[in-house]
């Protein structure tokens, strides 16, 4: 979830009127603020359905109010694909090994297609802007195809998988951590958790106060390490396949049907980026080369991710473990980096993580509050949310069926079942017979996976729950 949220945050929760109230505080931030506050302030209030939107605001004030920066769209191409593959490349990718691993490799048909599809979907996204210019974000679409009630259910699945993510991310630094300081001795007598909780409680608790930041720019800056940490983490298993002294001689089998569903949402995951993609179509020079963007982003995560899965397989065979940083040979120095760049990476994307939640909260407060105790509320509620994550993680510490189970009850609905639902609805009078037969194809397709998914990461993660308590 990198820069998932990124441009979420700038788009989702911005009405005209909140627009207008900020211009005088979007004009004093920074120059990368200012990039940020072109894209707050421009309001859609299209005159009619088919017509550009126009802010109220006449050009020339906006103009003034942040010193030139153009409102359109001004990202090209190039920084499009970019700005989507660093939104896709993420926790995901620590999986893929495993899964690839445990299904067999003809799974690999599975992450491959479901990479089609989701591109596919992302297609449809920008064609449902292309119907209805007032639309910005993933919930204006929701609302545009099934009104209120379609935008409650697609900031619910937003937000849960937010929330979700930030779990499997606590989990996954919890579970590095502890190898990262694996000969060190901590212990508190008054506390009864072990090294590794309270090695996971103390960074959590050093990354607490990056919840109070509520300047966008700086928490922009601060996750933008996430995509950073990603290609370092890619970059040590390769070298460590390359010069790590290890044989690629492990047999991948070729298929277990029956750990299909379980890890269908572990690859599913690994294409979670729909929530901002058109916030991305919006923020683009020509959109009408979002579908080509679309199709070189998801083609070259693809591959990666392909690449890193027969790699990471091969290598370590049936000892793989759930987070490839785990199975890499500790005494190599590529491997301490990549446990520290897994160690950090959630470190860096909890106050993003966090934005869209903080934002919907203080535009909630009543206008009687100050503004800085707006800023305590937030803060505070940030916290305590940021606290029961670290409890939750903790009290199921199981990473690859915590992540499956959030690919298949929510981004198998996000990226597939949504879209495409979005488009039937919007385009029904003029989608032609095949067309409309694929999206309600690709409907059910998405429906079962998630189902059988979800039912088989449930039963898992429970059963695992009952042996950890029996034992």
């Amino acid at each position: 979830m990198l820069a998932k949220v990124g441009w979420f945050v700038r788009k989702l929760f911005c009405s005209e009127s909140e627009c207008l109230s900020r211009r005088n505080q979007v004009a004093s931030e920074s120059v990368h603020g200012k990039n940020l506050a072109a894209k707050w302030v421009v309001c859609e209030t299209c005159v009619e359905e088919n017509k550009a939107c126009n802010c109220h605001s006449r050009p020339e004030d906006l103009k003034s109010a942040v010193d030139g920066v153009e409102a359109e769209g001004n990202s090209s191409f190039a920084h499009a694909v970019i700005n989507m593959i660093g939104m896709l490349i993420g926790l995901g990718q620590l999986s893929t090994p495993y899964a690839l691993e445990n299904g067999g490799w003809t799974s690999a048909f599975l992450l491959i297609g479901l990479g089609i599809i989701c591109a596919y979907s992302s297609h449809l996204l920008g064609k449902c802007l292309d119907k209805n210019p007032k639309s910005r974000s993933y919930a204006d679409i929701g609302q545009e195809s099934f009104g209120s009630k379609g935008r409650v259910l697609v900031l619910t699945f937003i937000y849960m998988e937010i929330f979700m993510a930030l779990v499997s991310y606590t989990i996954s630094l919890h579970d590095n951590i502890i190898t990262v300081f694996s000969g060190t001795r901590l212990s508190l007598p008054w506390l009864k958790l072990s090294k590794s909780q309270l090695l996971t409680m103390m960074a959590v608790l050093i990354a607490l106060p990056s919840l109070w930041l509520r300047n966008l720019s700086t928490i922009s800056l601060l996750s933008s390490g996430g995509i950073l940490m990603s290609l370092v983490i890619f970059t040590s298993v390769a070298f460590t396949a390359v010069f790590g002294g290890l044989k690629a001689n492990h047999r991948i089998p070729v298929l277990r049907l029956q750990k299909i569903p379980a890890i269908s949402g572990l690859y599913i995951f690994s294409y979670a980026g729909h929530i901002v993609f058109p916030n991305l179509y919006k923020s683009m020079k020509d959109p009408s080369k979002f579908t080509k963007a679309s199709i070189v982003s998801f083609a070259s995560v693809t591959t990666l991710y392909t690449a890193l899965a027969f790699m990471g397989a091969k290598l370590f065979g049936p000892e793989v473990s759930s987070q490839i940083t785990l199975s890499m040979p500790r005494q190599l120095i590529v491997t301490k980096i990549a446990l520290w760049a897994t160690v950090l990476t959630p470190m860096t994307k909890y106050a993003l993580e966090f934005a869209p939640f903080a934002i919907q909260l203080e535009h909630s407060l009543p206008d009687s509050l100050s503004p800085r105790m707006k800023v305590v509320v937030r803060g505070v509620v940030g916290s305590i949310l940021l606290i029961v994550i670290l409890a939750l993680a903790l009290s199921v510490p199981y990473f690859e069926h915590v992540l499956g189970l959030t690919g298949s009850l929510v981004s198998v609905s996000i990226c597939i079942v949504f879209p495409c639902a979005f488009y039937t609805k919007i385009c029904w009078p003029h989608i032609s017979k095949p067309l409309l037969i694929l999206n309600i194809t690709l409907i059910a397709f998405g429906f079962i996976l998630g189902t059988v998914g979800t039912i088989s990461s449930s039963r898992l993660l429970i059963a695992t729950l009952i042996r950890a308590h029996s034992t």
